[in-house]
């Protein structure tokens, strides 16, 4: 299993990096929360990691913490239903500490404004995980790295909207939000910005 990975930051979207080590290239799917605090790239980032393997397809999550990632770990294995993409979703539009008071707090009805998540599923989710919040809190929470350089290129808007699609929102909805959250923000308005503000 790999557990984490150091090396040099060749790329990162607002859900995604590659990531070179010992040449190889590593591409990590991210939650937005990661994405927003990579540092920019040529320089080295450290990512703890989650790896699935499965029939017909291999891949990697990338998180800031050992916290979030093992967070991810008791969304997509214990609770039933929620699979990476949720995991991902929910972890993107909520920070852990928000994620697990929320849980603790019963609100399923924040939970379920999540793309993906409906309100069986935000029920199972307190349900399963109220109980083991705990495991998820370790003795250190010391973020790995810093936010980069945040300018917003022109492709902002584009793949703020990318980043919705893969989040589950279908096109027409993701173009909607995007559009809206950047007439709110502004054209300076960097991606992860973007996307946030789209997920509100």
């Amino acid at each position: 299993m790999i557990c984490s990975i150091r090396g040099k930051l060749l790329s990162a979207t607002a859900l995604g990096a590659v990531v070179e080590a010992g040449g190889i290239g590593y591409e990590l799917s991210v939650p937005v929360t990661t994405a927003e605090r990579l540092t920019a790239p040529g320089s080295e980032v450290f990512l703890h990691t989650h790896a699935v393997y499965r029939e017909d397809t291999q891949a990697l999550y990338g998180f800031s913490t050992a916290d979030e990632r093992d967070f991810f770990r008791l969304l997509i294995n214990q609770v039933s239903g929620v699979g990476p993409k949720v995991a991902l979703a929910l972890m993107s539009r909520f920070s852990l500490e928000h994620l697990e008071s929320t849980i603790a707090a019963g609100d399923s009805d924040s939970l379920s404004k999540c793309p993906g998540i409906g309100r069986k599923t935000a029920d199972r989710i307190i349900l399963d995980l109220k109980d083991k919040l705990g495991v998820v809190r370790g003795s250190s929470n010391t973020r790995l790295f810093t936010t980069g350089p945040g300018g917003a290129g022109s492709s902002a808007v584009g793949d703020a909207i990318a980043a919705l699609l893969a989040l589950g929102y279908k096109p027409a909805d993701a173009e909607k939000a995007v559009r809206k959250a950047h007439a709110a923000l502004g054209d300076s308005a960097a991606t992860e910005a973007l996307i946030k503000r789209a997920l509100a």
